[in-house]
């Protein structure tokens, strides 16, 4: 089986994993990847759902790790491949000098990439009839695993601790919406801005289009390097239904927004969230995706993963095949487009953990402009 097919496979069933105590945590809720733990398969490094309901079912088990560290993938008793597990970051040990632990203001996703989410609080999720039916960024808040707002000084402090201790390589910073018309842009600049100047760190801001397209370079000139503008859903019966609050902002706002700061951030420098599985077509998303692609936009196709606790807890991930049908043409899309995720400075499309989009890149037969 290649690589890719088993991430795949991976990704849409999740795994039972013999001994939890490997690695450093899993995580549950929060911000996604939620309900994940990174594994680490020939070199590629890939957050696989652990805690979610196809995941106790799955016929994947990871094996307890041996004296050096490497455990084996079966499915139903047949080896598949050797996993290790990245270890606990160093800087998860620490605090700040007002006792709050790092690991609460900011955490590691995959194996180099440090994650935060600035607000943990959201006007969509505080509604009923406005809560991304996906989304579970109160979870981690309620249990106590995180703090509300992120002041720029922590974000600032942890960073710097993340890069010289565990040599994290680029960061990743979202947010909850806020009741302002910049939605977000303004705590990405603020809070990159303080980080910049603590530490050289490559930063992906992502936030909902703002109202006006100044906040694009306003969040560039603050050290933003790279932006993620997440549709998550396409079809508009299909928003509506997900995400009723958020599917206020059109799709027709997403790509001016997306037009807008592709001019200021670069050629492949801007990058969407898809998830797959809640309804949107195979052809409906690449249609799209071709299209974001022709834009200089990387579309970050993912497969949905059902989280606990959340409306959609029950919602079926979808099928291995139907990953292969987007991911292998939208590989092909991509490189020839010329924005392979290895160019982007920083963010989900240059980590790819949660995809095994990157992996299609590599076998695809074009070469990148």
């Amino acid at each position: 089986m290649s690589d890719s097919n088993l991430i795949n496979d991976l990704q849409t069933h999740g795994v039972r994993i013999v001994d939890t105590t490997v690695g450093h945590q899993s995580r549950r809720g929060g911000a996604g990847p939620s309900d994940h733990k990174a594994l680490t398969i020939n070199g590629t490094t890939v957050m696989v759902p652990v805690h979610t309901a196809p995941a106790f079912e799955s016929p994947f088990l990871v094996g307890a790790p041996d004296d050096g560290g490497v455990a084996s993938i079966t499915r139903n008793g047949t080896h598949l491949a050797k996993v290790r597990f990245p270890g606990r970051p160093k800087f998860y040990d620490l605090k700040t000098q007002d006792g709050v632990p790092y690991n609460q203001i900011a955490v590691l996703h995959s194996r180099n990439v440090l994650a935060t989410t600035v607000l943990q609080t959201c006007i969509r999720y505080e509604s009923r009839k406005k809560t991304c039916k996906f989304c579970s960024i109160g979870q981690s808040l309620a249990a106590g695993r995180t703090i509300a707002h992120k002041i720029p000084e922590q974000l600032a402090e942890v960073a710097k601790a993340a890069v010289e201790l565990d040599g994290v390589e680029h960061m990743v910073m979202t947010t909850g919406t806020p009741a302002t018309k910049d939605r977000g842009a303004a705590v990405m600049a603020e809070s990159a801005r303080a980080i910049k100047a603590a530490v050289a760190l490559p930063i992906q801001g992502q936030c909902e289009p703002p109202d006006d397209d100044i906040w694009h370079q306003r969040m560039f000139d603050a050290g933003v390097d790279s932006l993620g503008m997440h549709l998550e859903v396409i079809t508009p019966e299909v928003r509506a239904e997900i995400m009723p609050g958020k599917a206020s902002v059109p799709v027709e706002k997403y790509f001016s927004s997306f037009e807008a700061a592709v001019k200021v951030f670069g050629w492949g420098q801007v990058s969407t969230y898809i998830l797959a599985g809640l309804g949107d077509t195979a052809e409906t998303i690449l249609d799209t995706s071709r299209k974001l692609c022709a834009m200089g936009v990387y579309p970050f196709v993912v497969p949905f993963v059902p989280i606990s606790g959340t409306p959609l807890e029950s919602h079926p991930a979808p099928s291995a095949e139907f990953m292969v049908s987007i991911l292998q043409p939208l590989g092909e899309m991509i490189v020839e487009a010329g924005i392979k995720s290895e160019n982007v400075k920083a963010g989900c499309a240059k980590c790819g953990a949660c995809s095994a989009l990157s992996t299609y890149e590599k076998l695809s037969k074009f070469k990148a402009a």
